[in-house]
């Protein structure tokens, strides 16, 4: 019989709280897989690591990170698939390669072009294909039998801010993303935790689905940094590990 942490006894009623409040019209047998996914891969809804879409569950990039993290992956690789990546059209094929050890790697690649995203990060589709690659090769690596939701082409918009967004108002935001509140939060937050800003506000472009920061709203904007300070509060390792991974994103393209 496998044995739980005291740890994974609170995150198993966290995760079934969670997902009775952001979905609310959850299938029974759907939390009973939630129960499963809880106790087999220890993600968290609340962290973003777990999502819920279109009948499915699916684990997001960060929490695939966290799983490497966990599991002592020793690193990842990616390149440019040069044959059959047609950069001029937007088309961008990429190989990673996860290796869990010395001696055991295993190979993922992932694809991304104008048809196969969301039409929010249009003209960001070398780093989709790239975290793709990088997903499938961790799903491989560590067994993860559920899809990740950087596969899809819809994963761009986040779903907990799609239903919000659409019901509230436009808010003004003062030309900084958020106001001199939530701005200062984030300050305050990188300072606290030690955080690179930089790769900070890669992760928060990403996580918003924009192009850039200045597009997201200021709700998207909020719960990023409330998702930021609660993940640097819970476990800093395992965000630094989600941030290193845009450094090494630079430096492959340099």
């Amino acid at each position: 019989m496998t044995k739980h942490s005291g740890g994974d006894r609170q995150l198993l009623p966290q995760n079934l709280r969670a997902a009775k409040r952001q979905y609310p019209d959850l299938p029974k047998q759907q939390l009973a897989v939630l129960r499963d996914l809880t106790l087999t891969l220890h993600l968290a809804i609340f962290r973003g690591e777990l999502l819920y879409l279109s009948g499915k569950w699916y684990v997001s990039h960060s929490g695939l990170l966290r799983i490497a993290h966990r599991r002592r992956c020793v690193g990842i690789d990616t390149e440019i698939e040069q044959h059959t990546t047609e950069a001029s059209a937007g088309r961008w094929v990429f190989r990673a390669t996860v290796h869990k050890s010395k001696s055991t790697s295993f190979v993922g690649y992932g694809d991304a072009d104008p048809s196969n995203v969301s039409p929010l990060v249009h003209g960001a589709e070398m780093r989709v294909a790239e975290t793709r690659a990088v997903n499938r090769a961790l799903r491989k690596a560590y067994g993860i039998g559920i899809c990740s939701v950087e596969e899809i082409g819809s994963f761009a918009e986040p779903p907990q801010f799609s239903r919000e967004s659409k019901k509230l108002p436009p808010q003004p935001v003062n030309g900084n993303n958020g106001g001199p509140k939530v701005r200062d939060r984030l300050c305050q937050l990188i300072r606290q935790h030690q955080l690179d800003p930089n790769l900070v506000k890669s992760y928060a472009v990403d996580y918003c689905g924009c192009k850039t920061l200045r597009e997201a709203s200021r709700e998207q904007v909020e719960g990023f940094v409330a998702h930021l300070a609660d993940w640097a509060e819970k476990d800093r390792n395992a965000l630094l590990c989600q941030l290193n991974s845009y450094l090494r994103r630079k430096e492959g393209a340099a």
